[in-house]
């Protein structure tokens, strides 16, 4: 299998990373400072004939471009797409949310996905049984009534969602499968030291998830287990 993931130099797209490479796949790991991305440079010692790092920005056009240009150089079409990179500035409450706080979580979670997702259209549609995969949240559910001090992070995860929706109608006509995967609460930099899963039995599930995807599951909204998240 044929994997682009972004966010990849930490957290929940390392994870993809590693564990993907121990399956044998190729990886193609999108991060915005590959140079000081130490923990890839270390995992390309053991994979250096499976693992290619990227430079990517998701926030900026010309990155996404040059990032596609350097993937379709070593291979014609992709399997697996995972929209990883995300922000979340944490600790808003009402009277101090800020602006740019805001849009910057709008800019990354919302419009980095809609950059890469169309980017990277053209080699997904060339691939074995391709799929899109967007690390969303519970936390964009509106049943769900969002997270306390959480307000830029929740809307944009709400925004992404929609996204999706629009988006999966497009992808379903080219046989390529779209999700929106929630990861769980993970222990990472930005899920804090007090979340409730490992990273590594977050990914290894939604690894299960992934694999086990048909063309009837696109469009849906699912928890790491598989289980549906409501809108």
């Amino acid at each position: 299998m044929r994997v682009f993931i972004t966010g990849s130099n930490r957290g929940i797209g390392l994870e993809y990373v590693r564990q993907l490479l121990a399956r044998g796949e190729q990886v193609f790991a999108g991060c915005r400072t590959p140079d000081k991305a130490t923990e890839l440079h270390t995992l390309k010692k053991t994979y250096p004939e499976t693992l290619a790092m990227v430079g990517l920005d998701v926030t900026e056009p010309a990155s996404v471009e040059a990032a596609y240009q350097a993937v379709q150089s070593h291979m014609p079409a992709l399997d697996l797409v995972i929209n990883n990179a995300g922000v979340n500035p944490n600790e808003e409450s009402l009277g101090n949310i800020q602006k740019a706080d805001f849009m910057r979580a709008f800019e990354v979670n919302v419009a980095g996905a809609m950059l890469v997702s169309q980017q990277f259209f053209p080699l997904l549609k060339e691939g074995t049984n391709p799929k899109l995969v967007h690390i969303g949240s519970g936390a964009g559910s509106l049943a769900l009534g969002g997270v306390p001090e959480l307000y830029s992070y929740c809307v944009s995860k709400a925004a992404l969602n929609m996204f999706h929706r629009m988006l999966e109608k497009d992808l379903k006509s080219h046989g390529i499968i779209s999700i929106v995967q929630n990861p769980g609460w993970v222990v990472t930099d930005m899920g804090g030291p007090n979340a409730e899963l490992d990273v590594a039995d977050s990914v290894k599930q939604q690894l299960a998830v992934i694999d086990k995807l048909t063309p009837a599951d696109s469009g849906a909204f699912r928890d790491y287990t598989g289980e549906p998240i409501a809108w």
